[in-house]
């Protein structure tokens, strides 16, 4: 995407119309486009890194999967930011991750079995940092969300 259009892209998905419509229109979109594509690709994944995360239910114990965006990071690991479009409550998939950490991403094609950490601490810091550079719209999340934004380091198992 030309640097323009990303631009754009960042401006409006920082406002809270975005946010009030995105949760319900972008994650149909994705499994939609994922599921016709064999896992390999992520209509999001145009302007951001994108896979799709199947993690047991902390409620229901069922399987449960989310196209989210993702960073990844350098040492074959994933960061996952719940942001949520900036809206006030945690994700649910975040709440999966806590209760049931081993879970499977479906990255590029691969179904790659994970274990997910919850960032804290100066850790979180630099994850955090990392996340704003790849993706300066989450600063806009951060400030609107009025609460602290979960951060997560999916490792292979």
């Amino acid at each position: 995407m030309k640097a323009y259009g990303r631009r754009l892209v960042q401006k409006v998905s920082a406002t809270p119309g975005f946010a009030r419509v995105a949760p319900y229109v972008v994650p149909a979109l994705d499994r939609t486009v994922h599921r016709l594509t064999g896992g390999k690709l992520l209509l999001s994944a145009r302007m951001l890194s994108g896979a799709v995360l199947t993690a047991t239910g902390a409620r229901t114990g069922l399987p449960r999967r989310t196209p989210l965006a993702c960073l990844p990071e350098g040492d074959g690991t994933w960061l996952l930011i719940g942001s949520n479009f900036g809206r006030p409550g945690h994700p649910a998939w975040s709440a999966n991750l806590l209760k049931h950490p081993e879970a499977e991403i479906s990255w590029r094609g691969r179904d790659i079995p994970v274990r997910a950490r919850l960032l804290t601490g100066t850790e979180r810091a630099r994850a955090w940092a990392a996340a704003v550079r790849f993706w300066p719209p989450y600063a806009a999340y951060q400030e609107r969300a009025g609460r602290e934004i979960r951060l997560f380091r999916l490792e292979p198992r």
